[in-house]
């Protein structure tokens, strides 16, 4: 059955990575740390589809990982069609991983920038593939294999090899993925405020530290800052998941959100393409993007492209997820409660 209050977390997040992507705000990464909050998600109802799936969780494995990439195809028929048409792309081999995403796919120098968003989809594959292990950690040894990955990271970044690729953000995501686990088993809604709210002061607050004496090449964005990062989001949800009411109603709003939660994914794949081409459009037109008016036309353009993308390619997840195809993802009636193992827990 749906849970609403995970439904409104997803869909604030998504929106959130669209407006951040747009605007370029560094504080929206303090104020709403997204990332860490969808792999927690997307964690919580991974163990809900293994808990329920049989043998070694390969059923589950293959519906979830079925959900992303076909939709993904979508997109990778795309990329490689526009990249080809620009000009830079090499055909080579590692065309296929626009199919198959299981490591970053090639871009050409000028398409590149129309798709710097997947590294989200390739983490989320192996963050799948690796579940049924990661889960059998997780509850032999809570605490170490939360705290391992994070000791990993730090290594990392203390070795210089911090700074971005597939093992890098395998580590960072990790610990956000478990907790994820604990959200599906009850752990963390059972944490005494008492404990939770102090430590996550102490985590949190050292997180912000850490940015304020180490600002990046944006300024004070969490992005620049890995280990600020993880201690500041995984403070953040703690305090989110900890704090979920055992029913809510969502009101007006609820047609909204459920209509963005049923079209995360393909918000996701194709924000930045459409964020691209508002820019390039309004440069060929001579229209200023900057300043408080620039940004506004900017983000309604934006908004508005992607709910035509919603409109037009959207029911592609509904194949996916192998339900009837809707260009309008109209809210079902079903009631509030658990998570259901056919949510589509997708980026941010």
């Amino acid at each position: 059955m749906r849970n609403r209050y995970v439904d409104l977390l997803r869909a604030v997040a998504i929106v959130r990575v669209v407006t951040y992507h747009t605007l370029g705000f560094a504080w929206l990464t303090v104020a709403f740390p997204a990332m860490g909050l969808m792999f927690a998600l997307g964690g919580s109802l991974m163990a809900a589809s293994l808990d329920r799936s049989e043998g070694f969780g390969l059923k589950a494995i293959g519906r979830r990982m079925r959900r992303i990439v076909v939709p993904f195809w979508v997109l990778g028929a795309f990329a490689v069609v526009l990249m080809s048409f620009m000009g830079g792309l090499e055909h080579t081999w590692r065309l296929v991983l626009w199919f198959v995403p299981l490591d970053d796919p090639p871009t050409s120098e000028k398409g590149g920038v129309w798709f710097s968003q997947i590294w989200y989809v390739r983490s989320y594959l192996w963050f799948i593939i690796a579940s049924p292990v990661l889960l059998w950690l997780y509850r032999k040894a809570p605490i170490p294999a939360v705290l391992a990955p994070f000791g990993v990271l730090v290594a990392l970044w203390e070795t210089g090899h911090g700074s971005g690729g597939m093992v890098r953000d395998f580590f960072m995501y990790a610990p956000m993925w478990m907790l994820g686990f604990a959200h599906h088993d009850g752990t963390l809604q059972r944490i005494s405020k008492k404990i939770l709210w102090p430590a996550c002061l102490v985590m949190g607050g050292i997180g912000l530290f850490m940015l304020y004496t180490n600002p990046g090449p944006r300024g004070y964005d969490m992005n620049d800052l890995p280990v600020a990062d993880v201690l500041w989001s995984t403070a953040f949800l703690l305090v989110m998941l900890n704090a979920a009411p055992a029913a809510l109603s969502l009101g007006a709003a609820e047609p909204a959100v459920e209509a963005i939660n049923r079209r995360a994914l393909t918000i996701y794949l194709w924000h930045e393409a459409v964020i691209t081409a508002v820019r390039l459009a309004a440069v060929a037109a001579g229209v200023s993007l900057l300043g408080p008016y620039g940004g506004l036309l900017q983000i309604v353009l934006v908004f508005a492209l992607v709910t035509l993308v919603v409109l037009g390619l959207g029911w592609v997840e509904d194949l996916a997820a192998r339900r009837k195809p809707k260009l309008i993802p109209l809210p079902s009636r079903a009631p509030a409660g658990r998570l259901e193992d056919q949510r589509q827990p997708v980026p941010a």
